[in-house]
């Protein structure tokens, strides 16, 4: 799914705006999806949460406030990688890898619940200077993100209450968060190559930096993650959950309210922690066939 959606988002690159307008409204079904699948009793705030909220907001800050002396641009960059909450399909992928789903589904919704709520400020904060004034940023920005975030969290609770099939309907097909997914992603990579294609040849070298420094951000999360996991007996979902990222959303966001090149840092980001998924998977996938084998050859 992921080569064919990027290829198809780089052949029609020039074509993508006109159904550019749709990547808002598919992060809201796909959260909506999400949220669907989390139950009230699975939301066990220990300390698994708070760990790994301080890595993806306080590391996020941390890692820009060192790197913008040198470089706003790719500060912004990794700071949005960083930032950016768990991805909507990372429950489904965590259930593949054998992880726990709830987790991954929990820590989700607590990642875009605090993104939505502190967004507004930090990238208040992070844009450009001079277009608006901080508070009106701030204004402007929760008016956008709070609905798109905590808009689906508030539909899929009203469903569970007072229309308990329907939510029950769209909590047993989490599959079509992948299909989703896949439009949203097209969507977003001809809307990146698009805006890569107009760079001037200047800007090259820090579009590669912003993919370097996104690369770095990646393996860090997912190692970091691991290691959290591992303190509480699920090393995959704690990977999972800071390592894969909901990049439809961070290069909306970097898009809409950052200098448009930091996208160019979610958007390499696309690729690299889905060649790390196909990786874990095509590991486990093969140490499973050559299980079966060991069992078929002992019978």
């Amino acid at each position: 799914m992921l080569p064919i959606a990027m290829i198809i988002g780089l052949i029609f690159h020039e074509y993508i705006h006109y159904i550019s307008f749709l990547s808002k409204y598919l992060i809201f079904i796909m959260l909506l999806i999400t949220y669907c699948r989390v139950r009230i009793n699975d939301f066990h705030v220990g300390a698994y949460i708070w760990w790994l909220l301080a890595v993806q907001i306080l590391g996020a800050i941390v890692v820009y406030l060192v790197i913008s002396p040198f470089s706003r641009e790719v500060a912004q960059g990794a700071f949005i990688c960083i930032f950016c909450p768990t991805a909507t399909a990372a429950p489904v992928i965590t259930g593949m890898l054998g992880g726990s789903v709830s987790k991954v589904a929990t820590y989700s919704l607590f990642s875009h619940v605090t993104v939505a709520c502190l967004a507004p400020a930090l990238l208040s904060y992070m844009a450009p200077e001079g277009e608006i004034a901080f508070f009106d940023s701030v204004v402007s920005i929760s008016c956008s993100v709070l609905p798109l975030i905590l808009g689906p969290l508030v539909l899929a609770l009203l469903m569970r209450r007072f229309s308990p099939k329907t939510h029950s309907a769209i909590a047993t097909h989490q599959g079509l968060s992948f299909y989703i997914w896949a439009v949203a992603l097209i969507i977003v990579v001809g809307n990146s190559v698009s805006f890569l294609l107009r760079q001037p040849a200047d800007k090259l070298s820090e579009i590669l930096m912003l993919g370097a420094i996104s690369l770095v951000a990646c393996l860090l999360l997912f190692l970091i993650g691991r290691h959290i996991g591992g303190l509480f007996g699920d090393k995959i979902s704690g990977a999972q959950s800071l390592g894969q990222k909901n990049t439809v959303l961070a290069i909306w966001l970097a898009l809409t309210f950052l200098d448009p090149i930091v996208s160019a840092a979610p958007a390499a980001y696309v690729a690299w922690h889905n060649t790390v998924n196909s990786y874990q998977i095509y590991r486990m996938e093969k140490s499973k066939r050559i299980g079966k084998e060991k069992t078929q050859k002992g019978i």
